[in-house]
């Protein structure tokens, strides 16, 4: 007989009883990470439907959104990242919502069996809904990088090099290099994703905020709760980015020296964010600041600090020596930070005339127009970006050498799992 309980696993009903609510604690299952046994809770209700209607719609519709808006954004000279974030948040409503209007309607969907119900509208909207959405979600934000990498190199082609591409080469570029990441992930998720030691800090920001959303919690002399100042941060973050982003602009890249000194290019070189060393520059955009490293407040403190160190040596060590002091192959005759191309008088790089139809390099046009120049700190980027490849190996075998080859022995002998996998 078929189940009277709207709650039936992945959402449809069956001939068999429902299996009673089973909330699994078990002390052996502890992540060895502090963190994480902080964050991640090991109860877990087997009864909740999974597979739903509300599941699927809004899931494949972020995941279309944030995939149009992220490729539109990271046009923009200071990236927007829409990331899964911004579902996770508002796709709750919407859950809840369709939660009360959606009607219980049962019906059945031809290879499941003529003896399996999928119900339109199984019962109250849950976490793990909510966590596939957000899957889905995260997945159109190309995991936080907000867009696919191969679509640079469309761009490149049709507005650098002013070739044309087709359609189906566009497509068959992204995908290829989409899916070959998606290989690379499987083949090492024993390695990377299954140990219990291998965890993500970006992950338990979003752990966290589902357990803000869904857990109810204890009363006590907690003065607020997590879902009410969630929501007070949320009020005032979004009410502060139309200052910066649209009311005023300025609050972007303030610049005090440049303003005091505005009629010098030393100190316009010296302190403008946008295009400059930006020494004394501060922002009060929050999209300024995680446009390019993300955010830090999801980083450990030691990669933050890391970061700033190689950054004040390359900036306020290097690029001065290298611009203002030793003149390296005539580098004050161009910009001190920019991304473009330079010809030897300091004019820009016309690259279309060097390129034949064949999408060749012209030697003899090449030869004509002359080198191709480069800003100093964008000559140091390339050569210090090439240099961190070989600098991550060693450091990583050096360091974490042993404890690799540890996790691997580990994970082949299938000592480990992650909790929650």
């Amino acid at each position: 007989m078929h189940l009277k309980t709207q709650h039936g696993n992945i959402g449809t009903v069956d001939e068999v009883e429902a299996p009673k609510p089973k909330m699994e604690d078990d002390d052996d299952n502890v992540s060895p990470v502090e963190q994480v046994r902080l964050t991640v809770t090991n109860d877990d209700d087997p009864t909740l439907p999974v597979w739903t209607f509300r599941m699927w719609f809004l899931g494949l519709l972020s995941c279309a959104i944030l995939s149009f808006l992220n490729q539109f954004f990271s046009y923009r000279t200071e990236p927007l990242i829409v990331t899964q974030i911004t579902v996770q948040v508002a796709t709750l409503p919407i859950g809840h919502f369709m939660a009360r209007v959606l009607p219980t309607t049962k019906f059945r969907i031809p290879g499941l069996g003529s003896e399996r119900l999928v119900i339109l509208n199984p019962g109250p909207f849950n976490i793990k809904e909510h966590v596939l959405i957000t899957i889905f979600a995260n997945a159109g934000s190309a995991f936080g990088f907000g867009t696919a990498y191969a679509v640079g190199i469309v761009t490149i082609i049709k507005k650098f090099y002013f070739r044309k591409i087709s359609f189906i080469a566009s497509w068959l570029l992204i995908i290829t290099t989409q899916v070959l990441g998606y290989g690379w992930a499987g083949l090492l998720r024993k390695y990377v994703v299954e140990p219990a030691h291998m965890w993500w800090p970006n992950t338990l920001v979003q752990v966290s905020l589902f357990r803000a959303l869904h857990e109810k919690e204890e009363k006590g002399d907690q003065r607020i709760s997590r879902a009410k100042f969630f929501l007070i941060a949320l009020v005032c973050s979004f009410s502060w980015y139309a200052f910066p982003g649209y009311l005023f602009t300025t609050l972007t890249n303030i610049s005090w020296v440049c303003w005091i000194f505005s009629k010098s290019v030393t100190a316009h070189q010296i302190g403008s964010g946008m295009r400059g060393l930006g020494v004394g520059a501060i922002t009060l955009d929050w999209t300024a600041v995680a446009s390019f490293l993300f955010s830090p407040l999801v980083s450990p403190f030691f990669a933050i600090a890391n970061v700033f160190a190689g950054y004040a040596l390359i900036v306020y060590i290097v690029t001065p020596i290298a611009y203002w002091g030793l003149d390296l192959y005539g580098a004050q005759k161009f910009p001190i930070v920019s991304s473009q191309l330079f010809s030897a008088q300091g004019q820009r790089y016309n690259i279309p005339a060097i390129v034949n139809d064949k999408f060749q390099l012209d030697i003899a046009k090449y030869e004509e127009q002359g080198r191709i120049q480069l800003s100093t700190f964008f000559a140091l980027m390339y050569g210090f970006g090439f240099a961190t490849i070989a600098s991550t190996l060693t450091h990583v075998s050096l360091f974490y050498g042993r404890e690799i080859i540890d996790r691997f022995r580990a994970s082949d002998q299938g000592k480990e799992m992650s909790i929650q996998d």
